[in-house]
């Protein structure tokens, strides 16, 4: 990670440059993703998704993978908890609402799962890592 730290380093300095204008974003999102963060909760990335998304928009090639990964399995949340017409603020998987059916029960689940699975978590730690090694600005995830 530090070689890749030092190989983009200079492409900071370029105006223009891909990774200039992805830390600018990141340095725009940062207060708003610690307030969300800190509020916590069961939603807080879906709190986070629409600053996400910006985030991957701007993202350098050398991380998009990692961007697609946290808000591909964001958005499949999200897109399961509408289709089953459940608000993600009060929806407990303990005790999931009576009307609602097995399978709309098993794709809220899958998606939890795939939310916070390895692959998940190591792409949100390499977010985190890229942003305090290459923009010099903390991204709390």
């Amino acid at each position: 990670m530090a070689l890749l730290a030092l190989v983009l380093l200079p492409l900071t300095a370029c105006a223009g440059d891909p990774a200039e204008d992805y830390c600018a974003t990141v340095q725009e999102h940062q207060e708003e993703l610690t307030e969300i963060v800190a509020a916590g909760g069961p939603t807080a990335l879906l709190g986070a998704l629409d600053a996400f998304r910006d985030l991957q928009e701007q993202a350098p090639g050398d991380i998009r993978d990692e961007w697609q990964q946290v808000v591909g399995r964001l958005d499949d949340l999200e897109e399961a908890l509408e289709d089953a017409d459940v608000d993600p603020q009060t929806y407990d998987a303990a005790e999931p609402p009576d009307d609602l059916s097995a399978a709309d029960r098993s794709r809220i689940a899958a998606a939890g799962r795939a939310l916070v699975a390895p692959e998940t978590a190591d792409a949100l730690e390499a977010l985190q890592q890229q942003a305090r090694d290459v923009c010099k600005t903390p991204l709390t995830l």
